[in-house]
């Protein structure tokens, strides 16, 4: 049988998983940028760790130096994943009280 502070407990979890939802949806419209090359390529995820949008100046591309410009890509859309998943953790931090709960994200 469940006690009273059981039932408590329950309301409290089920509650955190509400909030949570709220949340995982909420950081999915939010988005970070990032950019490289002074800003000749930038990359913007969302906090889904999804890419959303890549842009490259047309003076980013040199057909005789290519690697330049996947270095730049990755360069930028990496900084975009490293940040969505540095805002996600933080606003997560927020809501479980500093806990890292795997699985969590």
């Amino acid at each position: 049988m469940m006690g009273p502070n059981m039932n408590k407990m329950m309301k409290q979890v089920q509650k955190m998983q509400a909030e949570m939802m709220r949340m995982q949806e909420e950081l999915g419209n939010r988005t970070v940028e990032a950019t490289a090359g002074g800003g000749v390529v930038r990359a913007v995820a969302n906090g889904k760790q999804e890419l959303v949008s890549l842009e490259i100046k047309p003076e980013a591309v040199d057909p005789e130096d290519v690697e330049m410009l996947q270095d730049l890509i990755l360069t930028a859309v990496n900084s975009a994943l490293d940040q969505s998943r540095e805002m996600v953790a933080a606003e997560m931090g927020k809501l479980t009280g500093g806990l890292n709960i795997p699985g969590l994200f």
